[in-house]
């Protein structure tokens, strides 16, 4: 209450009020001063409101007394509970951790003021969680209180925290929050087959690196903690098999590393460790992180083809060896325990030429054909050997076959050699060295011997001398030479190997006369066939690609001007479907003998008939030819002389089209004694015939008689 001195209760004064929340929260009384508030206050949305008084004069309206400022502070009750910060808190900690491990820290916070009383003051407590979980009363703080939390038994946990104020007193407000935790695994579980032995079959042509089976040891663990390496500590089988982890599964596959063989030992046994690869030392006291199976395998016989003694063989034969001649063994055998006969054969498709043979019992092979190392050093072929009771069990081997050298070929000249002598020449001038080559092959180098034929060792004009290195050298024997007395001289020499047997050869050298200057350089004389290659000048050439342009220009030119008269006869009915290049069907059968108007015979009788103004259609006229009268043909000129006429018309005819036409003209014959039973002919007569006649010719027209008699006596 506001109240002036200078108030006498008259009602003179009048108290007016201003600030915070004045005439909304706050009203007074202009009479007596009374401040009342209108709503209910939150101190938590405003805590303290500032005012003005004043008292004025009512009827003047000047204040009687100054401004007066005062405050109203709200104070606080217990009117909010403590909130969390969070709904649903979420944590995660390893399973068998100790006892105090932390959680996780909630928060909750209270609107109330706290520093006035306990209204802010909160206490956390557990509701739900134990006695696996506490909580600190005054910092929230969750722990673990119970030791050794399998992950295994229980993976979840839900716990439920109250935040109380008012210092956890009766009366205070709560709240609560729900917190997940979840255990994480660690490696605390060593692995265990589920069984201690294992069986297993493979045949014995199994491939290597092929699955046998597969085995698995079970781990309580997850992700990481639970990946298992497989190995194989011994057994007899140590380096017949092998086992991988498949990371997917983690299973252990144990493979064939080494081929295997019934006959050979039919049962392995192994024994098999499987580890933990990811080991936690703090866990250790629990056991070893591995375990350990026994693996027995059993090899199955199956019926394995041959088997040769070699993977390949190598053999050598002489190429002048005689036909028939064995060159070589081959050797195969059935490995199961039935030994069953084995038979040999040759793959053709590796003798396509059938050089070689082999026998089938016993796998010798030898030549059927003459052998010739220069042709082919090396023979390639395979060996096929079967089981006779089981042809389709057969293998194949390689056999390489190296043809031996025989001096079996004269040397030669290296290559054709023809040289020239000078007129002027002088004597004892070399005028060409020869060299020579030998297709056999020499271990120890080729030694070739050169000299002139017998015939021509006394009586040459030119003499040959040996070099001693697999070279000669043509010398002149005289002093001069005259070309118009001999061109060409035609010099044999004799080549001779130092091999056994000794093969010699006579090869001829061709030495062309020519004149020469005094430096010895060729002038002239049939010997420019030497130094000018065969064939044609240059200006020859020239002429003859000038004789080609010229006629692919005419022929250019041609074919322009017949594409130009081609286009004038363009055809007048643009279509897709021509008319040349198609047949057109019409499967009409007709009207049978009353339909008279299908066709008009009269007027293949009677040229008469025919339009000849009528034109092409199908191509565009050149020019309009006077039409053509043809002679009027007798009443009874025979249908096929009056096709023969018109044929003839046709090939004359300057109006013909360029291509091929076909006219089709029926004729069916001189006719009958009976004439023509046909109504075709009918339309070109006045009047309706008489067919009572055909009464008269017998039994086999007595049903035409009835049909046509029976249609007179329709009409009548």
């Amino acid at each position: 209450q506001l109240h002036s001195d200078q108030d006498k209760g008259d009602g003179s004064l009048k108290y007016i009020l201003s600030g915070d929340g004045a005439g909304d929260l706050f009203i007074i009384n202009e009479n007596t001063g009374d401040i009342q508030a209108t709503k209910r206050l939150d101190r938590e949305e405003k805590p303290v409101y500032i005012l003005r008084a004043q008292a004025i004069n009512r009827r003047t309206g000047r204040p009687v007394e100054p401004e007066s400022e005062f405050i109203i502070k709200i104070h606080d009750i217990n009117d909010n509970e403590p909130m969390f910060t969070k709904d649903v808190y979420n944590a995660s900690i390893p399973e068998m951790s100790d006892v105090g491990t932390f959680v996780v820290q909630v928060t909750a916070t209270d609107a109330d003021d706290p520093t006035y009383g306990n209204s802010a003051k909160v206490v956390y407590s557990i509701l739900q969680g134990q006695p696996y979980f506490s909580v600190e009363s005054e910092t929230g703080i969750i722990k673990t209180a119970l030791l050794n939390m399998d992950r295994e038994n229980r993976e979840q946990y839900q716990v439920v925290i109250q935040a109380k104020d008012m210092g956890g007193q009766m009366g205070g407000l709560s709240g609560t929050t729900t917190v997940n935790i979840t255990l994480t695994d660690v490696n605390d579980n060593p692995p265990r087959f589920p069984q201690s032995t294992y069986q297993f079959r493979a045949p014995e042509s199994m491939p290597l690196n092929s699955p046998v089976g597969r085995i698995k040891a079970n781990d309580a663990d997850v992700d990481e903690n639970a990946e298992i390496e497989y190995s194989i500590t011994e057994g007899d089988g140590y380096d017949m098999f092998g086992i991988t982890t498949d990371k997917d599964t983690q299973e252990g596959i144990i493979t064939v590393k080494k081929a295997l063989d019934f006959e050979s030992k039919n049962l392995y046994i192994l024994k098999v460790e499987a580890t933990n690869t990811h080991v936690d030392p703090r866990f250790l006291y629990l056991g070893p992180f591995k375990d350990s199976a026994t693996v027995r395998i059993q090899v199955e016989d199956v019926d394995e083809p041959p088997m040769f003694s070699r993977p390949a063989y190598i053999m050598e034969v002489k190429e002048d060896v005689p036909l028939n001649s064995v060159i070589g063994t081959v050797t195969a055998q059935d490995p199961d325990a039935a030994k069953n006969p084995v038979k040999y054969s040759v793959d053709r498709h590796t003798d396509m030429d059938r050089i070689f043979n082999i026998n089938s019992g016993n796998g010798s092979i030898f030549t059927s054909k003459p052998l010739d190392r220069e042709t082919l050093l090396w023979h390639n072929i395979t060996v096929i050997a079967a089981e006779i009771n089981n042809p389709k069990q057969s293998s194949r081997v390689p056999v390489f076959i190296k043809v031996l050298d025989v001096n079996d070929n004269a040397p030669e000249f290296a290559m054709f050699y023809e040289t020239f002598v000078c007129e002027n020449a002088k004597a004892e001038q070399l005028i060409q060295t020869l060299s020579a080559v030998d297709k056999d092959d020499s271990y120890n180098g080729h030694q070739f011997s050169f000299s002139l034929a017998p015939e021509a060792a006394s009586s040459s004009n030119f003499t040959l001398q040996d070099n001693r290195d697999n070279t000669a050298g043509i010398f002149t024997r005289k002093t001069r030479y005259n070309r118009h007395e001999t061109s060409t001289y035609f010099l044999p020499v004799v080549i001779s190997d130092n091999d056994y047997p000794i093969q010699s050869s006579t090869e001829t050298v061709t030495i062309r006369v020519c004149a020469c200057d005094h430096r010895g350089k060729m002038l002239s004389c049939n010997a420019e066939a030497l130094i000018h290659p065969t064939g044609l000048s240059t200006g020859a050439l020239i002429a003859i690609l000038l004789c080609i342009i010229i006629l692919l220009v005419a022929v250019t030119v041609v074919l322009f001007a017949a594409l130009r008269r081609q286009r004038k006869k363009e055809p007048l009915i643009i279509s897709k479907e021509d008319i040349r290049d198609n047949i057109v069907s019409y499967n009409d059968e007709g009207g049978g003998e009353e339909d008279t108007q299908a066709f008009d015979i009269g007027t293949l009788r009677n040229p008469e008939a025919i339009d000849d103004n009528k034109l092409r259609r199908d191509i565009v006229p050149e020019t309009l030819f006077m039409p053509r009268r043809t002679a009027t043909a007798r009443d009874n000129t025979d249908v096929r002389d009056f096709i023969n006429q018109r044929l003839k018309e046709n090939d004359t005819d300057p109006t013909a089209p360029p291509y091929d036409s076909l006219a089709t003209y029926a004729y069916e014959g001189n006719g009958s004694v009976a004439e023509s039973l046909s109504s075709l002919e009918s339309v070109t007569t006045d009047g309706d015939q008489d067919y009572d006649y055909l009464s008269d010719w017998g039994p086999r027209f007595k049903k035409l008689a009835d049909m046509y008699g029976s249609m007179d006596s329709d009409k009548d």
